[in-house]
């Protein structure tokens, strides 16, 4: 079954452009995995420290290898000192 994956975070004063810079460099390498199905990187109009990313799976397995990755495990080293919060990452499936 399909997995949706949406996940929320917020940069710390003065670091979202430094998250900005991470999460181009993880969304171009995650599009590459084969279990990915999408991936979006997004950034609040209101709240210019505020993202999200929004992505689509084949399934389960193929985002908990993604959460392995290199390029992923990189990331959440990088990234997870600029938030203010932990990262909020929900696993979902479409309804309708």
């Amino acid at each position: 079954m399909e997995l949706f994956v949406f996940v929320h975070f917020h940069a710390r004063e003065r670091q979202g452009d430094a998250v900005e810079q991470e999460l181009r460099e993880v969304i171009a390498s995650s599009r590459q995995e084969t279990g990915c199905l999408g991936i979006h990187a997004f950034r609040s109009t209101r709240d210019a420290r505020l993202f999200y990313i929004h992505s689509k799976w084949v399934d389960a397995s193929a985002f908990d290898l993604h959460a392995k990755m290199p390029h992923t495990v990189r990331f959440r080293e990088r990234v997870d000192p600029l938030l203010d919060l932990p990262l909020d990452v929900s696993r979902t499936e479409m309804i309708f």
